[in-house]
């Protein structure tokens, strides 16, 4: 069994891999800040196994400490939102950014740990081009999405001069159990629960007519396991989708379907640096790391709804 290092581990996508992990046999050190994390996502887990830490990856004495005698890092930690990148777009350099650095820079060190980080659909802007493939080069509308991209070159970089092996996995719109409504940032599947338990309805951003690939936190977690897993040397590059689109009206409909409501959404203006059409090829990442996403976008809700209603 391996020993791994899980920054953000404590957050929505972070705790899902944690447990994935700690159910399969392998040690886990979690570490996380708690900015947009919750330990209370982790503590079931915690045990001979399972490490929490609280730390931030801009401690780099911490991630040098933290990364000896671990086989691989998922790196997760970030500043998550893209509004919250365009109000704060210094705080997204030195966490996206400069913390990815650091975690590079870990891997420099210990030529053995491989490196999986989340990247992210944002990195191709508001492409025209639909599916959008890995081969496509996208103008970012937002720091997160700028920065996002940026760290790939920088892991891209890492490989060539110092042969760390690393995976990128630019994750579409995940969704799923633990993702907090609460954040104004947070995902819109989230936000859309809670305004369901609550009996109220939802903005709308815009007109509702922008399409997202929605993909379960599940198949997310099968993606950064089948890509820590693979024996692929250097630096590669994967979307991690569902490979099919709905548009954000649609969405609601099938949500209030699910749940048996009938509650019209109200519209307001779109958001600053939000693309209008996204949609992943996953062709990639199926033929080269066996991913398949096997959960769908019904199914998935039904879930969400379930957990946020227990």
């Amino acid at each position: 069994m391996a020993h791994y290092l899980v920054t953000g581990g404590a957050g929505f996508i972070g705790s899902h891999l944690v447990e994935a992990l700690s159910l399969t046999g392998h040690s886990v050190t979690v570490l996380d800040n708690l900015s947009s994390g919750h330990k209370k996502n982790v503590e079931t887990f915690v045990s001979n196994r399972v490490k929490f830490v609280e730390g931030d990856i801009r401690d780099t004495a911490l991630l040098d400490q933290l990364v000896k005698n671990c086989d691989g890092i998922f790196h997760l930690a970030a500043l998550v939102s893209v509004p919250q990148s365009i109000e704060q777009p210094k705080d997204s350099f030195e966490i996206n950014l400069q913390g990815t650095l650091n975690v590079l820079e870990c891997c420099r060190k210990q030529p053995h740990v491989r490196l999986v980080f989340a990247s992210s659909a944002a990195v191709y802007g508001d492409t025209k081009i639909c599916p959008v493939k890995e081969t496509i080069v996208g103008i970012p509308l937002s720091p997160y999405g700028l920065h996002k991209w940026m760290c790939e070159e920088q892991a891209g970089l890492y490989a060539a001069l110092y042969s760390v092996n690393s995976v990128g996995l630019r994750f579409f719109n995940v969704f799923g159990p633990r993702q907090d409504p609460s954040s104004p940032y947070s995902g819109v599947i989230s936000i859309f629960i809670d305004r369901l338990r609550r009996g109220q309805a939802p903005t709308i951003f815009g007109d509702g007519s922008q399409t997202r690939d929605f993909v379960y936190v599940g198949d997310v977690v099968q993606a950064l396991i089948k890509a820590m897993n693979s024996k692929k040397q250097g630096f590669a590059a994967y979307n991690v989708g569902r490979g099919e689109s709905v548009t954000i009206n649609m969405l609601w409909k099938i949500l209030c379907n699910v749940v048996g409501a009938d509650l019209p959404a109200k519209f307001g203006p779109a958001r600053e640096g939000e693309i209008h059409t996204s949609l992943a090829n996953i062709s990639k990442i199926e033929m080269e790391l066996g991913y398949a996403a096997e959960t769908n976008l019904k199914e998935g809700l039904k879930k969400t709804y379930e957990w946020a209603t227990q």
